[in-house]
């Protein structure tokens, strides 16, 4: 889609996990509507095509991915390396359109219900804009996983001295009802903030405010290191453990204990794997 005038290049992409359909779904939306940018050039990507083509509702967390995780894959040394799979392939393809974008919004949902939120990474200019977006909520500021980079920390997206910005919104829990909408308004609201639209379209409104963001800074990604991870309790996303040290999890013969007071757990994984983050810990912090 091409502006009228002069402006950014923005890429929007959704099912870099074949089970997360929210963003497509708001894709196709904007596709299916009259909408078109006031300026720039704007990208809609649907990413890992072949893992869709495989949804299954029966089993839908079959349908992730067909190789491997498409979203631990966005470093130079593996696009570049000789390694190969489905998902590597169809990243190198994605590649020159997101390094043509200046400004990347990748939309995902989560396992576990959750609030929406903004993943803004760990500099500033993340949490400046999504301050600037003002929508969802929360904003989370985190370095990402051990496991491989993210598609918002490639390249410039991750060098605090670009102008580059990328944001990832987890929209709320996967095949919920509102979670296609929280899309397409995140998309709005992303839009709005990049200067590629100077309103909303009528068939698109914005949400209502919803009040003052609330930012976590993300200190700790705890990695699961053994196949005898349990968490010590039924954990929900934004929960605070008030004390310093309390247990939540047991990994083999190691405990995950709460680095400071008032620690919050982000996205306790669902299906805990050897190898992956297993939750986020943090604190809420004033902005």
């Amino acid at each position: 889609m091409v502006g009228n005038a002069p402006g950014p290049t923005v890429l929007i992409s959704a099912l870099i996990h074949g089970n997360e359909l929210c963003g497509a779904v708001a894709l196709d939306q904007l596709l299916s509507s009259s909408f078109t940018p006031d300026r720039g050039r704007l990208i809609l990507a649907f990413a890992n095509v072949a893992a869709f083509s495989r949804f299954d509702s029966a089993h839908p967390y079959l349908s992730r991915f067909v190789d491997e995780d498409m979203n631990r894959l966005w470093s130079p040394d593996i696009l570049d390396g000789p390694k190969k799979s489905a998902e590597l392939t169809r990243a190198r393809a994605l590649r020159p359109l997101v390094e043509a974008a200046d400004y990347l919004l990748d939309l995902h949902s989560t396992s576990l219900p959750a609030p929406a939120m903004v993943l803004s990474g760990a500099h500033g200019k993340g949490r400046n804009f999504a301050r600037k977006m003002g929508y969802p909520t929360y904003v989370v500021a985190d370095k990402g996983h051990r496991a491989g980079v993210r598609l918002r920390d490639f390249g410039e997206f991750n060098n605090p001295e670009s102008a580059k910005c990328a944001m990832l919104v987890e929209c709320g829990q996967h095949f919920d009802n509102d979670s296609p909408a929280v899309a397409i308004q995140t998309i709005m609201a992303f839009l709005l903030a990049c200067g590629m639209v100077d309103e909303a379209p009528e068939d698109i409104p914005l949400l209502p405010c919803l009040g003052q963001q609330q930012f976590i800074e993300i200190s700790h990604a705890v990695t699961i290191r053994s196949d005898r991870f349990a968490f010590s309790g039924e954990f929900q996303c934004f929960e605070i453990i008030p004390k310093a040290g309390t247990q939540i999890a047991q990994d083999g013969s190691h405990k995950v204990l709460t680095p400071y007071d008032d620690c919050v757990l982000v996205m306790p994984a669902r299906q805990p794997v050897r190898g992956h983050t297993a939750v986020r810990l943090g604190r809420f912090v004033a902005e």
